[in-house]
Formats: structure tokens, C-alpha cells, sequence
């Protein structure tokens, strides 16, 4: 059996019987600390043949860090135009960008569509904010002194710089422009899953019997395992060490979480306050501790994981229902939260956690 563990999963491979072929099937699985997005690039591969196995794991970890590069909005990269170039030429001139970086945020616009606004990369200046106090609290938390918190007003002003309206995406030259100096981007919901997608598409071959990508926690799994068992992904416990409950996939498909218990700091209010903001208030969501999201697309696996943290159960089910009706894809949800805010759905206590999950996933989650 071989386990990958990383930030929030449990990727659990299983063990395996051999495919049809008659060569010995192996096993490779690397890891980069260093690739990008401040988490760990995993790759892990059941196959014939070291080398191109090797040279996938390679070439997956060298795009991670290209996306990063080009999603970045606090760097500046040697030769890369992206998320921070068009910030920082925001009410000044176009930027010239990639094609990723303008496939990025076409994508993100569909999810602000869908999602009625609940995700929003044109936020940035709010985000931004929030970033800086959550930076300074985190500080302040570890010498034991306390942590201030931004003030309405602060928020108001920051909310007011947002807007679709205010970006200008010219496919045919290749340029984004903000036409408002103060409105600013921020991908950090779906930068890591989109990466993810990417790299699953452009690495994917008939050589590879199985693998999976694991990208913080945005998994991608490639093709069936060899002996027709599903995938297994544990998810963590939010409140504690280990993990929870096990869902099963089959096949292609992503596994992205969102929660509450990484990036976040306790301000002086007693209240903690991480990095996942609901545009309705302006201030970090509260109804979950938790929310992972199972289906095609790793990118949109991640959209929709940090839009279902900040809305209710009943409207995260109607906007799985209608990326389910837009994409023709499978999509499925699982939220934990404290049992206070169960919101009158029917779901399990599992601990100190009440559990809720799309019906489809009666028969595929494993419980404690």
C-alpha cells in the first residue's frame, strides 16, 4: 500500500492487482517542496517504465512552478506577465499575458456568473487587506500579544474595489486590463486546482496505467486503477489530527477541500480568522470548517469549494445543480461544521462534527 498524506488528504492508493499486460507494473512517486504556491507538489504513478514516469513527475512539477509564477500576486518573476504585472498596471496600460492566464480568468468569470457572485477574483483589495492583518496575527499569535482586526470602514473601502465590469479581456492581442487603479486580482481560489488541471491534461498518456496528482489539497487522479478498486481519499479532520471519513472515486476526476483550519490567526476579539472571505460580510466565512467538492475538472473542483464554504447548504446544493446541468459533468459535495449549524439538513455526527454530503455519495463514503 502506498500512502500519500498532504495538507488536508489522505490519498490512499491501495493495493493493487496487475492490468492486463503482462509486464511487471511499477510504482514511482516524487514529491517537490519547492515548486510554488507555498505547499507540496506529489506525483505518484503506477506504470512500465522509470524514466518517463521520472520525466512526468518533472515536467508536472516545472509547470506547477510556470503557473505559480504566473498567479503570484505579492512577486515579481524574471519574464512573466501576470496576476501582478496587470495588478500593478491597473488604470495605466494592458498587459500582455499568456494564454493560461487568460484561460484562468475566463474560467473564474464563468464561476462568478454561476455563483451569483459568492466567487469573486476581482477582490483582490479586500483580500489584500485581510491578508496583511491575517500575516501581522499570525505574528502576533505566535509571541502571545494581540492581534488587531481591520475595521469596518477598512473593509467597506477595500469592498468597494471590485467588479467584472472593471476588467477588460482582450483575447485577440492577448492583453487584460483593470480599468480602475484601485480594483485589484486575486486567484487564490482557484489557482492551485486550475495548476492541477493543467498539468493533469498536458502529462496524461497512455503510458500511465494510473497516477494521481496531489497539489496541496487539490488532488487529481489519472485513469482507473489497474485492479478496478475505486480511489480512496481520506479527508482530514478540520479540529484535529488524522483523518475523518474515506470517500471513494473512480477514474479520472479531483478532490478539492476547503477550509478553516490552515492560514488563519485569533485577533484580539477572541474570533479566528482565516483566509476564506464571504463577499456578504466582508469578513472570513463561519458556517464551515470544511468543504470538498468531487468532480472532472480540478479547477473547477477548486471554484466551487471555496464558493460552497461561504453560502448555505440549500443554495451550495442549487449551484452544484447547475454546474451539473452547464458542464454535463458529475459533481459532489461534503461539508463539516460544528453541530450548531446543521441548517435543519439531514446528515451524520461523526465526533464533534456534523457531516452533510450530497445524496449520490450515500454508497462511497467509508465511516469510522
Amino acid at each position: 500500500m502506498i500512502t500519500a498524506v498532504l495538507s488536508g488528504f489522505l490519498l490512499l492508493s491501495g493495493c493493487t492487482g496487475k492490468p492486463a499486460d503482462s509486464r511487471e507494473l511499477l510504482e514511482y512517486s516524487n514529491l517537490s517542496y519547492d515548486a510554488g504556491f507555498d505547499t507540496v507538489y506529489a506525483y505518484t504513478e503506477y506504470g512500465y517504465e522509470q524514466e518517463p514516469m521520472k520525466a512526468r513527475f518533472e515536467k508536472g512539477a516545472s509547470m506547477f512552478s510556470a503557473y505559480n509564477s504566473m498567479f503570484d500576486i505579492y512577486h515579481d518573476y524574471p519574464g512573466v506577465n501576470g496576476l501582478k504585472a496587470i495588478n500593478d498596471n491597473a488604470g495605466i496600460a494592458p498587459v500582455k499575458v499568456s494564454p493560461e492566464v487568460i484561460a484562468m480568468l475566463k474560467e473564474a468569470r464563468e464561476f462568478y456568473d454561476l455563483s451569483g457572485g459568492e466567487f469573486d477574483v476581482t477582490m483582490g483589495a479586500l483580500l489584500r487587506v485581510w491578508h496583511t492583518y491575517r500575516e501581522a496575527g499570525i505574528a502576533a499569535n505566535q509571541n502571545e500579544t494581540p492581534a488587531a482586526v481591520p475595521s469596518e470602514d477598512e473593509l467597506q473601502s477595500a469592498f468597494a474595489c471590485r467588479g467584472w465590469d472593471k476588467i477588460e479581456i482582450d483575447e485577440e492581442n492577448s492583453t487584460v486590463f483593470i480599468t480602475d487603479p484601485c480594483v485589484s486580482l486575486d486567484a487564490g481560489g482557484i489557482a492551485k486546482g486550475f495548476a492541477a488541471e493543467g498539468i493533469a491534461q498536458n502529462i496524461d498518456s497512455e503510458d500511465i496505467v494510473y497516477a494521481n496528482i496531489n497539489a496541496g489539497r487539490n488532488i487529481r487522479t489519472l485513469h482507473d486503477k489497474a485492479d478496478g478498486s475505486p480511489w480512496r481519499i481520506a479527508i482530514q479532520n478540520p479540529l484535529g489530527e488524522g483523518s475523518l471519513i474515506i470517500v471513494e472515486m473512480s477514474g479520472s476526476g479531483s478532490f478539492v477541500t476547503s477550509g478553516d483550519y490552515e492560514r488563519y490567526y485569533v485577533g484580539e476579539d477572541g474570533v479566528r480568522y482565516h483566509h476564506i472571505v464571504d463577499p456578504s460580510t466582508m469578513k472570513p466565512a463561519d458556517l464551515y470548517h470544511s468543504v470538498s467538492v468531487i468532480t472532472g475538472n480540478s479547477g473547477a473542483a477548486d471554484c466551487l469549494s471555496t464558493a460552497l464554504f461561504t453560502m448555505s447548504i440549500a443554495d451550495g446544493k442549487k449551484l452544484i445543480e447547475a454546474y451539473r446541468k452547464k458542464s454535463g459533468d458529475d459533481c459532489e459535495a461534503v461539508w463539516m461544521m460544528d453541530p450548531s449549524k446543521t441548517q435543519g439538513e439531514n446528515g451524520r455526527t461523526v465526533g464533534s462534527l456534523f457531516i452533510v454530503y450530497t445524496e449520490n455519495l450515500e454508497n462511497r463514503i467509508l465511516w469510522p
